[in-house]
């Protein structure tokens, strides 16, 4: 009896040194394994959607096909009414807040009868606001627009509250009641526009290379432009849009 306590000692002495050798192997396994795949390079990698996050978990940024591109996001959260998730294939970038601050986002294709739309678009936002700066590529079967745009977006009222109201409105019936609510959301108050545009620099869909700077209203007072057939031209604008001066006359 004696003789099988001990054998059963040294058998359970035994389990315990074979499992503490099997931790230590599991954990180098284990350690060598993260360091090799936080060291791991890859010729190729196939992914519907790619979030580059920070350390403490906050997204940064997501790299998408279409339908897993992100809804809008301020301060981490979906606004309502928000942009929906499943629209916007490229590459979105957030702040340190967890709010959209810019994108690339590229489409293109024909519909059933051949007619085409494609578009290319790089932004970059005003903090807590919408796109100040973008460049974009147009194209409805031939009608381009293609340039820089260089915005003003208004700081009053608050943006958030304004593209609610705003999204709102585009939900009502077409009518009177509904152009109205646009256009007083549009210029918030009298002579203030909700944004305009101060600088554009590209071509138009007539084939135009042009420099347009417009005043805070986002009306042109100045154009530098060369149309299709080589014509150059410098004018200077009133508030009105009428042409005061032009170089050559």
């Amino acid at each position: 009896m004696e003789h099988q306590i001990n054998q059963m000692q040294k058998d359970i002495t035994g389990l315990k040194w074979y499992a503490v050798i099997v931790t230590i192997l599991l954990l180098v396994l284990l350690t060598s394994s993260i360091f090799f795949l936080r060291t791991r390079k890859f010729e190729e990698i196939s992914a519907e959607r790619i979030n580059i996050i920070e350390k403490d978990g906050n997204l940064r940024m997501v790299l998408s096909n279409k339908s897993r591109s992100p809804e809008f996001l301020a301060y981490g959260k979906g606004i309502t009414p928000s942009i929906p998730a499943g629209l916007r294939p490229g590459l979105i970038f957030f702040n340190d807040e967890g709010t959209e601050n810019g994108g690339l986002v590229f489409m293109g294709g024909k519909d059933s009868v051949g007619n085409y739309n494609a578009t290319g678009h790089l932004s970059f936002d005003q903090y807590n606001q919408n796109q100040v700066i973008y460049l974009q590529y147009s194209d409805t079967n031939g009608s381009q627009n293609t340039g820089l745009h260089i915005d003003d977006w208004q700081t009053k009222p608050d943006f958030w509250d304004w593209r609610a109201k705003y999204k709102q409105a585009q939900l009502l019936p077409e009518g009177e009641r509904k152009t109205a609510i646009l256009n007083q959301l549009m210029e918030p108050k009298p002579g203030q526009k909700a944004y305009a545009q101060r600088v554009f620099v590209g071509k138009d869909d007539a084939k135009t290379a042009m420099v347009t700077l417009a005043d805070r209203s986002g009306k042109p007072r100045i154009q530098m432009q060369v149309d299709s057939n080589g014509k150059a031209m410098l004018n200077f604008l009133d508030e009105h849009g009428k042409v005061t001066s032009s170089f050559p006359k």
